[in-house]
């Protein structure tokens, strides 16, 4: 399994030093993550004399935009009783969960005593997508219910993990209802790296991985005892899933 848009992102790049081939989702300075990467492609079918037309030369913001199109069109047709609203970089304060926060904004703006005891006004959550379900009009907040807040990371660095694990924990804690799903979309070949965002204490409630299957067999193929030890335990804790599922576990939770 891999996500209906896996082949429009992954594939080589020509490192400008040695104009040798690598895959744009591997770290060039890391033989393991070129090796798993490469077999990613492979299992894809996506070889280094394979051209790809129109590749994009920053896939991250193609990944989110990407993310955000196919769940609109896979939310309805997986629940058409919800009205299924799928934004890119919308505030969360837009949502009736957080709606609260922009009376805070205005009531403590200029007080930087207060917005730095409360922790919360340092900059504004705008997940890279969110999915919202619409109110009945009957209810007095005419505002959508945040149901998912989706964090896409084309690869995984310590620093993007920090701030993935800090957006999501501010959801947690300046709720008021029911908590969004909030998941991480990621193409990163390394399961080491992966669990830098699995693991945790619940900020993130799974990764979705966008070569899932790809990825399993390059592990099994080259992978070092660690990674394919790092590979099972996240997919064994429920940690790591397949893109695949992401639009069904919304639409049935």
């Amino acid at each position: 399994m891999s996500a209906p848009f896996a082949t429009a992102l992954l594939g080589w790049k020509k490192l400008k030093a040695s104009g040798k081939p690598v895959p744009n989702s591997a770290d060039s300075s890391s033989n393991a993550s070129k090796a798993l990467a490469g077999k990613i492609l492979e299992h894809l079918g996506v070889t280094p004399s394979v051209i790809i037309p129109g590749l994009p030369k920053s896939p991250g913001p193609a990944l989110e935009r990407l993310v955000q199109t196919d769940l609109e069109s896979a939310l309805p047709e997986a629940d058409a009783s919800r009205t299924w609203l799928v934004d890119h970089k919308k505030k969360v304060e837009d949502f009736s969960q957080y709606s609260h926060l922009k009376e805070l904004r205005k009531a403590i703006s200029g007080a930087a005593v207060l917005s730095a005891d409360l922790g919360l006004l340092d900059y504004l959550i705008k997940p890279d997508v969110t999915v919202g379900v619409a109110h009945s009009s009957s209810l007095p907040d005419g505002s959508p219910f945040l149901h998912a807040a989706v964090s896409c990371k084309w690869t995984i660095r310590s620093d993007r993990v920090q701030n993935v694990r800090h957006e999501f924990l501010q959801m947690i804690r300046h709720r008021r209802g029911r908590l969004p799903h909030l998941v991480a979309i990621t193409a990163e070949p390394m399961p080491s790296r992966i669990t830098a965002i699995a693991r945790g204490t619940g900020e993130v409630d799974a990764v979705y991985h966008i070569a899932f299957d790809a990825l399993r067999q390059a592990v099994a193929e080259v992978g070092s005892k660690q990674q394919k030890n790092d590979l099972a335990e996240c997919i064994g804790q429920g940690r790591l899933r397949p893109y695949e599922e992401l639009a069904s576990t919304l639409a049935t939770w």
